[in-house]
């Protein structure tokens, strides 16, 4: 059967749920008095818009090839495109003391939350899942996660969820909290980049605080500890998935993988790969002018914007995650409950605490 009727009615919902993020987000900005880009993501807003239409219509059955194409090939296309938004470059902008910050906050993200989620006893999969969000970079953490350890359309929607609720909280209120607790742009801005979830939000939390407050630093120092949070995607796939491989062979599965190559998918290299492209373009921009000898840094920067932003994030991500909520009944969810979002809450609240803390111990040693 043809993939052409799936792959264009996930398309659909990508493109609506990506106009529909964009009318929500501007509305909740006019509401505050604030203008600037959507702090609502489009990723969620498809999947949500997928789930309905998959359990409020009867879907024809010849939809299921290209859902399962979208799923499976462009999800991790997507994945490899979005690499080339990370740069070791944007890392050494933070400085030497920013760095543990992020990492203090990653770590303890993955620990806490895994551990929590086992206590409560959820599958390890979904904790794994909702630990990369909370710890990382939201939802295009886990997108990129979900693949590489087998996890189904069930607890990439309960993860996806619990981010997008708790992450939208804290850009809603960590703003005036930052304001009130912590000394400091340095400070400020390393606490909203570490414990507010996906990327739209820490903007959204770092605009909004620099509209109230007439602060650029804040905005500067948010942006730049998020990207460092997120190219620590890159070693953290790996990890996850030698974790995942690590507990099947020790529950005796049988697919428990015995070579790198099964340890560390394709996808997941090509995705360093073009971490690293990006790395040495911004590299050789800087000492010479022209990125990889060929753009300069407008073009440069509009090249990468496209591939990682548009192309990846935008139409093959949006696109894999619409048709997630597509071809996901609301039966999958019956008998978990609430259970994965007191994980998430409690996540939120872990790593919201870890980064503020070191936040206030080392933002005094961070260059603006």
């Amino acid at each position: 059967m043809t993939v052409a009727p799936g792959l264009a009615a996930a398309l659909v919902v990508m493109l609506a749920g990506f106009w529909l993020a964009d009318v929500i987000g501007g509305a909740l900005l006019a509401a505050r008095g604030l203008s600037g880009a959507s702090p609502i993501s489009g990723v969620p807003v498809a999947i949500v818009l997928g789930l309905a239409f998959r359990n409020l219509l009867p879907l024809p059955s010849t939809l299921a090839p290209g859902l399962k194409f979208c799923t499976t090939t462009l999800l991790r296309l997507g994945i490899v495109l979005v690499g080339i938004k990370l740069s070791v470059v944007e890392m050494a902008r933070l400085g030497v003391a920013g760095v543990p910050v992020v990492l203090v906050a990653i770590a303890t993200g993955l620990v806490f939350v895994t551990w929590f989620n086992r206590l409560l006893g959820l599958p390890p999969r979904l904790g794994t899942l909702i630990a990369a969000g909370t710890s990382i970079c939201g939802v295009t953490a886990i997108v990129s996660t979900a693949p590489a350890i087998d996890a189904d359309e069930r607890e990439v929607a309960y993860a996806v969820a619990n981010v997008v609720a708790f992450g939208l909280f804290g850009m809603l209120v960590y703003p005036y909290l930052a304001h009130a607790l912590l000394p400091g742009s340095a400070a400020i801005g390393l606490f909203l980049g570490t414990a507010v979830h996906d990327t739209s939000q820490v903007v959204g939390a770092a605009l909004t605080y620099r509209q109230i407050y007439a602060d650029d630093a804040v905005l500067r120092v948010a942006t730049v500890t998020k990207l460092t949070r997120n190219l620590f995607l890159a070693a953290v796939i790996p990890l996850l998935t030698w974790w995942h491989a690590r507990e099947r062979g020790a529950a005796g599965s049988r697919n428990a993988p015995a070579s790198w190559r099964s340890l560390v998918p394709s996808f997941v290299l090509g995705f360093v790969g073009m971490a690293v492209v990006r790395s040495i373009g911004d590299a050789m921009l800087g000492d010479s002018g022209r990125a990889l000898f060929l753009w300069d840094a407008a073009s440069w920067s509009a090249l990468t914007s496209f591939i990682g932003d548009t192309a990846g994030a935008r139409w093959l991500l949006g696109t894999a995650m619409a048709a997630v909520g597509l071809n996901t009944s609301f039966r999958v969810f019956q008998g978990v409950g609430l259970k994965p979002f007191v994980v998430g809450m409690a996540g939120a609240l872990v790593v919201g605490g870890a980064g503020f803390v070191m936040a206030l111990l080392l933002g005094r040693y961070v260059t603006l």
